[in-house]
């Protein structure tokens, strides 16, 4: 059973501000993503959580892979049930959550999207995919239109230009998504993109100060 390490969380802010989970890609750690808190608004928290499938020595993941942009379902699946039975545990119920996932953290944000759309108040997908599966909450999501922001690069030699489409498509059909392309941007977060995050959140997160 896939479980979430809390005894190596890194977090960042005041627990009375809203909260921004940090969710890392393939191959990295909790310690790759806080860094980001400094270019965030004023007013916000930041978790970020250790993936729960271990590759080698400070190397984790959230899915194996295998075939490029299309995981097994099933272990997305256990990767995504322990990663909510974490935030039931450790997350106020009435707490302002905001998600923000790099790479296959990005699938990570669409799962908690489809499994619980009405817990998050906005979310930010970057070089991101999203699973090619239906699931049971896609309609509630669907109706519920989540403010998303998905920022990918045109020359991103990871994430394959067939699943950035199908995640282009799937989040324009299953929240009010904002679409930015960075020309030159390879696997990577530029200061561009991160002052479009900043306008983002500052436009969907309540009681953010202007910049």
């Amino acid at each position: 059973m896939s479980t979430i390490d809390d005894t190596v969380t890194v977090r960042t802010g005041s627990d009375a501000d809203a909260l921004v989970l940090l969710l890392h890609g393939f191959g990295s750690n909790e310690q790759d993503l806080p860094g980001l808190a400094a270019h965030l608004p004023a007013g916000l928290a930041t978790v970020s959580v250790r993936a729960p499938l271990t590759l080698g020595p400070g190397s984790y993941a959230w899915v194996p892979i295998t075939v490029p942009g299309r995981p097994d379902p099933a272990i997305v699946a256990a990767s995504t049930e322990a990663l909510l039975a974490w935030f039931d545990d450790r997350v106020p119920a009435d707490r302002p959550v905001v998600l923000l996932g790099f790479s296959q953290g990005g699938l990570m944000v669409s799962q908690l999207l489809r499994a619980r759309p009405e817990r998050f108040v906005a979310a930010l997908v970057l070089s991101g995919f999203v699973l090619d599966a239906d699931l049971p909450g896609d309609a509630a999501l669907a109706v519920r239109h989540v403010p998303v922001f998905f920022g990918h690069g045109d020359a991103d030699p990871v994430i394959a230009p067939d699943a950035t489409q199908r995640a282009s498509v799937w989040l324009a059909e299953h929240a009010a998504t904002t679409e930015r392309t960075y020309a030159g941007l390879a696997h990577a977060i530029s200061a561009e993109e991160l002052e479009d995050v900043g306008v983002f959140l500052r436009a969907h997160v309540p009681g953010l100060s202007a910049p």
